[in-house]
């Protein structure tokens, strides 16, 4: 991936709220939703989120200043990508592709080598060296090395459990079942999908991230969305379309609707562990124009009398 810094046109010295800002800006400009026929800003979209959600992370975008970590998030220190050197062992760099945002390896040095089967190798079990002087007890052929890999999986795929179409470094194909009550940083492991060995292949274990999104925010098994309303829709009540990560549905507003008033629609938040889903909290805004001279006009002699601020003790 390109420098974050230029993907989102925004400075090194850039706050969170303009790094915020020009993500919120790029991704209703490349939304999938709304650029459906066009793959090249899909690809754009994934760049831009990639770029986001390393700069939005305080911790990470120290390590990026520092040159601690480039900008896919893997460490450029002297173990970054294997153990280099001039004809050295080098880690493997291969593994997954998945819409650009999946990216395999031995995730910096040693760490998907599983140590213990090295020694079980050379002293013949994991209980020490044995028996020197009758001959050591030998323990079962080590499996291969385990493959560490992180995929980056949409918001909304993963509210919706979508499965997630992934090549293997061996090039074979599988779509992967996102998990019922996912988190980010949830580790999924796919059984012999690792290095070959004397005893079997190792593991692939998938760390997965889940994406931010333009509009919707997640809370815990819930999805929060702030829709703007008119003044109209508020006093008068309307049917309005509401967007939800299942497709866009219709929504009632109440008569004498309040800025901040929060309706639920129920089945469509994330899905819980125990197959259930979560809902959507939808809050509502009211979004007045700026300088109508009509409404203006129209509210001209008019006066709301009541205390709106009396509970506050002012």
């Amino acid at each position: 991936m390109a420098d974050p810094y230029s993907i989102l046109g925004v400075p090194r010295s850039a706050s969170e709220k303009d790094i915020k800002s020009a993500y919120r800006k790029l991704a209703k400009e490349l939304h999938p939703d709304t650029n459906k026929d066009n793959p090249k800003a899909t690809e754009r979209f994934s760049e831009v989120t990639r770029a986001y959600d390393l700069l939005s992370d305080k911790d990470k975008r120290a390590k990026f200043d520092r040159g601690e970590i480039d900008a896919d998030g893997n460490p450029t220190g002297p173990f970054g990508g294997g153990f280099g050197g001039g004809g050295g062992f080098r880690g493997h760099q291969g593994g997954f592709r998945h819409d650009g945002g999946f990216e395999g390896g031995f995730g910096g040095g040693a760490e998907g080598v599983d140590i213990g089967d090295i020694f079980e190798g050379l002293f013949g079990g994991r209980g020490g060296m044995g028996g020197m002087g009758g001959g050591a007890r030998r323990g079962p052929p080590p499996k291969g090395a385990n493959f560490n890999y992180r995929l980056q999986v949409s918001f909304v795929d993963a509210a919706t459990r979508a499965n997630q179409r992934i090549t293997l470094s061996d090039g074979k194909t599988i779509d992967l079942k996102l998990p019922a009550g996912i988190e980010n940083g949830q580790q999924m492991r796919l059984g012999g999908k690792g290095e070959p060995g004397p005893g079997g292949n190792g593991d692939a274990i998938v760390t997965i991230e889940i994406g931010s999104h333009p509009f919707y925010e997640r809370d815990g098994d819930n999805i929060r969305l702030d829709l703007p309303i008119s003044l109209a829709e508020a006093l008068n009540g309307a049917k309005v379309k509401v967007p939800t990560v299942d497709g866009a549905v219709m929504l009632t507003v109440a008569p004498g609707s309040s800025s901040g008033r929060t309706l639920r629609l129920k089945g469509k938040g994330f899905t819980r562990k125990d197959g259930t889903r979560g809902d959507q909290l939808v809050t509502l805004q009211i979004d007045l124009p700026a300088d109508d001279g009509d409404l203006k006009a129209r509210l001209e002699g008019w006066a709301d009398m009541r205390n709106l601020r009396g509970k506050l003790g002012v």
